[in-house]
This record gives structure tokens, sequence and C-alpha cells, in this order.
């Protein structure tokens, strides 16, 4: 089974383009394409997302993936090369018509895709290092790391039960016996607070 795989990232892109250069490639091979797969996408969602993920899972031994380039399968170079490890274990051939890469069970494509994997390694890395650097930076600016506490979700339902929470108060009924009723945060109420001053209350 031979399946060309394309993808856009926007419907601005032809997709016509890589279609006419894989039907070439194919000819001159003498390779008959069996299955065309198409998907308008952006290469950083996760393949188990995309039509790709149903792809690759099909594929067997013998059978053959193609593609313009090997960045249509992710913006991703560790993604890419968790396909291709995938594929080569499963005797699986992925042709690169662009690249000009061939993909088998041959030492070059083993050679190759050690270089490929390296540099996928080195990526993933890079990538966690200049996120803890991002987050540490952050935190020495005294910037709030994560989500806010105290949920708009939250305060909305606060906004809704003002008047019915106003005359809780009133009764002396205190807030932290308000925000165990409401299962909330005594920070949240404050923000809530802080947005109705007419609220008023003690603790």
């Amino acid at each position: 089974m031979v399946t060309a795989y394309l993808r856009i990232s926007t419907e601005r892109q032809h997709i016509e383009n890589q279609q006419g250069e894989i039907i070439r490639y194919a000819s001159d091979r003498g390779i008959t394409v069996d299955r065309w797969v198409t998907e308008i996408v952006s290469g950083k969602t996760d393949r188990k997302k995309r039509k790709l993920g149903r792809v690759v899972n099909r594929l067997k031994k013998n059978d053959i993936l193609i593609v313009t380039e090997l960045s249509r399968l992710s913006r991703s170079l560790h993604e890419i090369m968790q396909i291709m490890k995938y594929c080569v274990e499963n005797q699986v051939e992925i042709h690169s018509t662009k690249d000009g890469y061939v993909f088998d069970d041959s030492i070059n494509s083993k050679v190759l895709s050690f270089a490929f994997g390296l540099a996928a390694e080195i990526e993933h890395k890079l990538i966690s290092q200049r996120t803890r650097e991002a987050m540490a930076l952050r935190k020495a600016e005294g910037k709030h790391m994560g989500r806010k506490k105290g949920s708009n979700v939250k305060l909305q339902f606060l906004e809704k039960r003002k008047t019915e929470i106003k005359a809780q108060l009133a009764k002396g009924k205190t807030i932290m016996a308000i925000c165990r009723d409401y299962e909330i945060s005594y920070n949240t109420f404050y923000r809530f607070r802080q947005a109705n001053p007419d609220i008023g209350g003690g603790r």
C-alpha cells in the first residue's frame, strides 16, 4: 500500500502543488499511489488529533508513505522522529520528494535516522530549557505563574448571587462562612468584593 499524505495550514494555500510533485515523483520511480490523504491543519497540532495519526497507525510492513517534505508530517522535529522511528521499526518506507530522502531498512537510512534523532533530542532539551528559563524570569520579575486565583466562572457565580450575599452579610453571616457554603476561596471572594464595594461585610 502506497499512501501520499498532503497537508496545508490554511485554505489559502494550494494542496495541488504537493499533489503534482508527488505524482511526478511516483511516476519517475514507477510507484503507484493507492491512497491520497489530505487535510488542512497546523503542523503544530498533535498527530493523534489529525488524519495523520490514523494513517501512521494503519501502516504495515512494506508499505510506503510519501510526503513532499518531512515538515508536512509535523512542525516538531521530535514528533517527526517518533513517526520515522515507528516506520523504520515496522519496515515502512518514508519518501520525502523535495528533501530527496528515502527512509527504509538500509544502513544509510538508519544512520540518517540516528542523526535526525539526535537533533530531535537536542531540540526537545532546548525547548525545555527555554521554558524553564522563561518561567524563572517571570518569577524573578514577580509575575504570577499559572492560573489566577479565583476563576472568572466563580466570580460570575458570585455576581449572580450578589443580592443574596448582601442579605446574608447584613444578617451578620461571616465571609468565611459564605466561602464555605459556596465552596470558594477567600481570595476569590475578596476579588468579588473589590469589584463590588457596596457588598461590605467583615471576615
